[in-house]
């Protein structure tokens, strides 16, 4: 599924950065260049950072931003930006931040499938390995599609 909703005008690479607010504008920006959210979903993100901290820095080196629907979300999506330079996001467990994934889901449930897949690759150390080797888009979008994931995940 995540296949389906991360589309190559999402992806972006070696994406240069000052810190985590520029990293989270330009990570966002291609799903509002295309429609998929809004300019008030990129501040309702840089918001809820400012409120609440990174809680979307979910796993070492990776951030899944997102903000609520209500706030911006058009369609089904996500963005991939992978940084130049990791970021500083002052998540205490889980800094520096090299890889962005943007979502933006209209609804509380659409995204559910994509999401059991991202757990899939982010659990898998050769993931990253790949990601920091890709040369360009297309081979981003071969390295995540072209995994096989966990039926007991997939299913859950």
């Amino acid at each position: 599924m995540i296949e389906k909703i991360l589309k190559r005008e999402l992806i972006q690479l070696n994406v240069e950065a000052m810190d985590w607010s520029e990293g989270i504008k330009k990570a966002a920006y291609p799903l509002e260049k295309n429609g998929y959210i809004t300019k008030n979903y990129i501040n309702a993100i840089l918001d809820s950072v400012n409120k609440y901290g990174p809680y979307f820095v979910i796993t070492p080196h990776v951030a899944l931003s997102h903000a609520p629907s209500s706030t911006g979300a058009i369609k089904l999506a996500m963005g991939l930006c992978i940084l130049k330079n990791p970021l500083k996001f002052n998540s205490k467990d889980n800094d520096p931040v090299k890889y962005i994934f943007t979502l933006s889901s209209p609804d509380s449930s659409s995204h559910l499938d994509a999401m059991k897949d991202l757990v899939v690759l982010l659990s898998d150390s050769k993931f990253y390995k790949e990601l920091d080797n890709a040369k360009t888009v297309d081979e981003v979008l071969r390295i995540i599609g072209g995994r096989k994931y966990d039926k007991s995940i997939s299913s859950m």
